[in-house]
């Protein structure tokens, strides 16, 4: 089970059945009783006989989850990073592409991973930002640059009216011969969706294998370009 779940809702002197949603900044409640909680206005988190309570603005909530509760307060107390969700860790060799927030190399960098900052053959992981579907067709070139057990994160704006839905992403990943397997929050403004090389595929050749040598001066210090 994850964080989605049928369950009995106890609030406001009512217990109903419906269900809750615990997203990256809320836990959503829907059914007869519907209920946004932000959880920065969440005060205390606690189990019992597996049920969910929850303390905010002065006011109870109570949820029958069963043996997953524990794992619904930690998750509210204690909330994963940005990079967690994105799987980054030390050592990880990563590049971006496209507009990103500028703090976010500064963020991975800081949780001790390099970036590529040309194309680079065998990276872990890979994020490009797009605005527009016709961006997505260069999924089939970035595709070669990541190693067999890498990932792309195909980073798009959220929003009902953008330019570039759901659909459109995960069809340009098939045609670069990738696979979707998870959706995460990114930002307020950015959903980030990630592919990885089919198992199957693994051993061989997909997409199309960058021409650029590998930019070694990130691990160097030297400056690109300049001899030994």
């Amino acid at each position: 089970m994850g964080y989605d779940t049928s369950c009995q809702i106890r609030f406001d002197g009512r217990t109903v059945r419906g269900t809750a949603l615990l997203e990256q900044k809320t836990l959503v409640l829907r059914g007869p009783l519907r209920l946004t909680i932000d959880l920065e206005r969440v005060t205390e988190a606690t189990t019992a006989d597996g049920w969910l309570r929850l303390r905010f603005d002065g006011q109870q909530a109570e949820l029958g989850i069963g043996p997953q509760a524990e794992k619904w307060a930690q998750r509210i107390l204690h909330p994963p990073s940005r990079l967690d969700k994105l799987g980054v860790k030390r050592g990880l060799r990563v590049r971006i592409v496209g507009d990103v927030e500028p703090g976010f190399a500064a963020e991975l960098r800081h949780a001790g991973a390099s970036i590529a900052t040309r194309a680079t053959p065998m990276v872990d992981m890979l994020f490009y930002a797009v605005t527009t579907r016709n961006e997505l067709d260069r999924l089939a070139i970035l595709a070669g640059e990541i190693a067999p057990n890498g990932a792309i994160w195909t980073l798009r704006p959220k929003g009902q009216r953008t330019t570039v839905s759901e659909a459109d992403t995960m069809a340009a990943g098939k045609r670069a011969g990738l696979v979707d397997v998870k959706v995460v929050s990114f930002s307020d403004t950015l959903t980030a969706e990630k592919f990885v090389i089919p198992v199957a595929k693994r051993g061989r050749s997909v997409g199309v294998k960058p021409a650029a040598r590998v930019d070694r001066s990130v691990r160097t210090g030297r400056k690109p370009g300049k001899a030994s």
